[in-house]
């Protein structure tokens, strides 16, 4: 008896203790547009490890065979999706989370949720959750509008044009919202081991987006040349009705909230580029986010080595371009060039232009255009960490 009522007394320690010890599911937000999917190719793994830098990133996003890294303790759930054709890819955070033509299906890529989940997963005992939206081409004057904002003002070039409708103003943040809602609501479904007990925290949110706001001069007027204003500051108040209202309405009033900070084409890019950057991070200063809202560059994540080489092939399509138009200070003004010779002056010009070295190095580490960060795994690898060393410091 007493043997059986030690046993039923250490039993009972034991589970104390390791109810104790339970900490929440630690859940994570991602959303943003393009470059929050990402477009960077598996194939553009190995150019991670040419850098000394970075090559010990790599060996964390591979097994010792090579083949992508299937985290033990990181789990995600993506909500993507073409035009009203959404749908949801989830399981244990691997590759293939970035941009997806299926949304339930592996797309071969990487955005910054596979080094987050990563980091993540090495920073924390409890289990992890990334709940990423992302959809390409999105603004947030209209697209992921926040609510407090208020309802979206069609311009006359809107009504014009027959777009941008009062009732869709706001559209993809409902999207967002409701997919977090839905995901919280039934955790199990994505984490099979989650257990409702130990419960889970919202411990961090990462913004990144920018291209259709910095395009955009019918909502962004350009200013007198003299002007000391920042033309998106517009862009600065509804982001911080965005971080307020996405706190409010998964309830988490101090979630660190990271915003990745646009950075393609690397440092000092001038202009309304250098502008619209500014107005990202400007939230970050603001007293009522001071420790808990930060702003990320990742113009410093900007291959420069490979924003060269394109360079030279915006060079090359420039002058297909030329010989295609007939343009007066083209080889071709006088229109005698056949297609063939267009051809053939053409590939002469990238030859002389581009070395085979080069072209090598873009195989190798490049796979999208320069507005997708050349779809560099490099870059978004480096990125992904970024953000989440930025909210662990929040955490602190």
């Amino acid at each position: 008896m007493k043997l059986t009522s030690t046993l039923g007394i250490a039993a009972l320690g034991l589970s104390l203790l390791a109810s104790a010890s339970a900490k929440p599911l630690k859940v994570f937000i991602l959303a943003g547009q393009s470059n929050m999917e990402g477009f960077a190719r598996v194939e553009t793994f190995d150019y991670i490890g040419d850098d000394p830098a970075t090559a010990p990133l790599l060996k964390k996003m591979r097994n010792k065979d090579g083949t992508p890294r299937i985290t033990d303790g990181a789990w995600i759930t993506y909500f993507t999706g073409r035009g009203e054709n959404n749908g949801e890819g989830f399981g244990k955070l691997t590759t293939g989370y970035g941009s997806r033509g299926n949304p339930t299906e592996d797309g071969g890529k990487i955005g910054p949720e596979f080094t987050f989940g990563i980091t993540m997963d090495g920073a924390f005992e409890e289990p992890v959750l990334i709940i990423k939206t992302a959809w390409g081409g999105k603004s947030l004057y209209y697209d992921y509008r926040p609510p407090s904002a208020g309802v979206y003002p069609r311009s006359e070039k809107d009504i014009e044009k027959d777009k941008n409708p009062e009732s869709n103003s706001g559209h993809y943040y409902r999207l967002m919202t409701s997919h977090v809602k839905s995901v919280l609501g039934d955790i199990k479904r994505v984490v099979p081991d989650y257990d409702a007990k130990d419960g889970y925290e919202i411990a961090g949110f990462v913004w990144f987006q920018g291209f259709n706001d910095m395009i955009n001069r019918d909502v962004y007027p350009t200013l007198p040349a003299d002007s000391k204003q920042n033309r998106f500051a517009k862009y600065s108040g509804w982001m911080a009705d965005f971080i307020r209202d996405v706190r409010k309405d998964f309830d988490a009033p101090k979630m660190p909230f990271v915003i990745g900070v646009m950075g393609v084409g690397g440092k000092d890019p001038g202009g309304d580029n250098q502008q619209f950057r500014e107005a990202m991070a400007a939230l970050a200063s603001l007293p009522e986010f001071k420790g808990n809202v930060t702003a990320v560059p990742t113009s410093p994540f900007w291959d420069e080595q490979l924003g060269e080489i394109e360079k030279k092939r915006g060079k090359v399509k420039q002058m297909a371009h030329l010989l295609r138009t007939k343009n007066k200070n083209s080889p071709n003004k006088d229109g005698s060039m056949s297609a063939d010779d267009q051809k053939a002056y053409l590939a002469k010009f990238e030859t002389e232009l581009i070395t085979p070295e080069e072209s090598a190095i873009r195989k190798r580490g490049a796979s999208n255009a320069g507005y997708h960060y050349l779809g560099c795994a490099k870059t978004f690898a480096v990125m992904g960490k970024a953000f989440a060393d930025a909210v662990l410091e929040m955490r602190k």
